[in-house]
């Protein structure tokens, strides 16, 4: 099976920065893709960033940055001038197609923007 564990969320006021961690163990031989997603309360989840096995990505906000280390097995999320709208729970996933099959979700972590 593969685990993620996602890092880095916290408290931080407006206009500033964070980068969330995205640690991934078990056995990934082919995949689509590694993604960030969050979710505020009330809201549905949405999709923020993607990273595809060809290496290209797709944000949907200018401020946000994904990027993976192979070496530590780590999917990144930079997000700069943060705002209060981007209070939410932010996970990551990974689709699997080989050895098993699966879109893989870590638990996730809270990013709180304070105005």
């Amino acid at each position: 099976q593969v685990q993620l564990v996602e890092s880095g969320g916290g408290l931080v006021q407006a206009g500033g920065s964070l980068r969330l961690s995205c640690e991934y163990s078990g056995r990934i031989f082919r995949f689509t893709h590694f993604g960030w997603s969050r979710q505020a309360p009330g809201s549905q989840r949405e999709s923020v960033a993607t990273l595809n096995f060809q290496g290209g990505s797709t944000v949907v906000d200018s401020r946000f940055t994904i990027s993976r280390d192979t070496t530590k097995n780590t999917v990144y999320l930079q997000m700069n001038n943060l705002k209060p709208e981007d209070t939410a729970v932010y996970s990551c996933n990974v689709n699997v197609l080989s050895p098993f099959p699966g879109n893989f979700w870590g638990p996730g972590t809270q990013v709180t923007v304070s105005s």
